[in-house]
């Protein structure tokens, strides 16, 4: 029976019995199980018959002490019920068994993320065999964070930006080794070179770490005076990272492969750069689209005009505005915004704002008392009044 039945499987639910039911008691529950699931009383219903091997596989682990022990002591090592719940339920490990006993291993995250397969293989003890894992596998770099500031357009348009990156890195001095020049490591005589010690707890043996070496699988004689043994220094290089159109202020951009080097041939880590966008005099951002407001005058706002209105980097564009246009009212303007990752771009957004002169001449104070005389029939706040009455 492989471990992965022994941490999926619960065969006390199976039963129908409570974990701290008696030999006689898991027999009696058998017994009633077999007799109403047995494929002679039940023939041609597979169904049943596949209930009656699972109820036959409970009571053949249950039954025998010393298998029913090592088969608590695993579920408790790995928390019961585990296998059950790993669809969805609460309760148990957030990973698939498949993937811890078994399939292909996964990439490990800035070297935390090792498969646990590795880490508890030969788990169960059985025979005698006993199973080990090598460090010497390929391991992936760390994620780098950095920062970045860009002007409005920059962050509109996209740009490339030059970035002094420090990591951590194989040190030059003793080529990673972590012994000192002209000198080599030796492989550790405890774990024999395979950085991994089984300790044996009864039913199962439990592979950790090798302490004499820290998992190494060499022991460094006379350290290297640069990185002190640990084979690993800081290494500072300048990179350019191209930042794409349209990001926004507070936005966090992901560079694959740009982090750490990697260890033993693995993989570079990823770089995450924070964006800080400064503001723009005149544009302002509203999702993929640019905002900006228009001063118009009054006579353009009452009787309409065409005005002119600036756009990015770019000669402005005509926007009609119609005869009686409001104070706020906001106009479109098609494929003048940020850059989507579709490859379309947003639209400007144009609010025109009438504006009242601050001073007047004789003549303009004489027109504008005329027009205030030929509509002084019409109280734009009447409706305003009477909606505020009604309540």
């Amino acid at each position: 029976m492989s471990t992965k039945d022994y941490l999926e499987k619960d065969y006390y639910a199976v039963l129908g019995v409570p974990k701290t039911a008696t030999a006689d008691e898991i027999k009696k529950a058998y017994r009633k199980l077999a007799r109403q699931y047995h494929p002679d009383t039940n023939q041609g219903d597979a169904t049943k018959e596949t209930k009656f091997k699972e109820v036959s596989e409970a009571y053949d682990v249950l039954s025998d002490s010393k298998r029913r022990k090592e088969y608590d002591e695993a579920r408790t090592l790995f928390g019961s019920g585990v296998g059950a719940q790993r669809a969805g339920g609460g309760g148990g490990f957030p990973f698939d068994f498949g993937d811890l006993f078994g399939g292909t291993a996964g990439q490990s995250t800035g070297g935390t993320g090792e498969r646990l397969g590795d880490l508890f293989g030969g788990l169960f003890n059985r025979g005698g065999a006993t199973r080990t894992t090598t460090t010497s596998r390929p391991r992936r770099g760390q994620d780098i964070e950095s920062e970045v500031t860009l002007t409005f357009t920059e962050a509109v348009e996209g740009t490339t930006v030059s970035l002094r990156l420090t990591s951590s890195a194989a040190c030059t001095a003793c080529s990673g080794t972590g012994a000192k020049a002209g000198t080599t490591p030796r492989v550790c005589p405890t774990c024999e070179g395979t950085g991994a010690a089984s300790r044996n707890l009864g039913n199962f043996a439990f592979s950790e770490p090798c302490r004499d070496c820290k998992g190494r699988g060499l022991i460094v004689d006379v350290p290297c005076p640069v990185c002190e043994g640990s084979g690993r220094a800081k290494s500072t290089r300048t990179i350019q990272a191209r930042i794409p159109a349209g990001v926004a202020d507070g936005q966090r951009v992901r560079l694959k492969g740009k982090g750490a080097p990697g260890e033993n041939a693995g993989p570079a880590g990823d770089l995450y750069i924070q964006t800080h966008v400064k503001t723009h005099p005149v544009f302002g951002r509203s999702g993929d689209n640019l905002t900006i407001t228009v001063p118009v005058t009054f006579t353009e706002a009452a009787l309409g005009a065409e005005i002119k209105v600036p756009i990015l980097k770019g000669m402005p564009v005509t926007l009609r505005i119609p005869p009686g246009t409001p104070n706020g009212r906001t106009f479109r303007v098609r494929g003048r915004g940020t850059a989507r990752k579709d490859g379309t771009k947003g639209d400007l957004l144009a609010s025109v704002e009438v504006t009242v002169p601050k001073t007047l001449d004789d003549k303009s104070r004489e027109l504008l008392s005329e027009f205030n005389t030929a509509t002084a029939g019409e109280d734009p706040r009447a409706e305003l009044i009477q909606r505020a009455r009604s309540e």
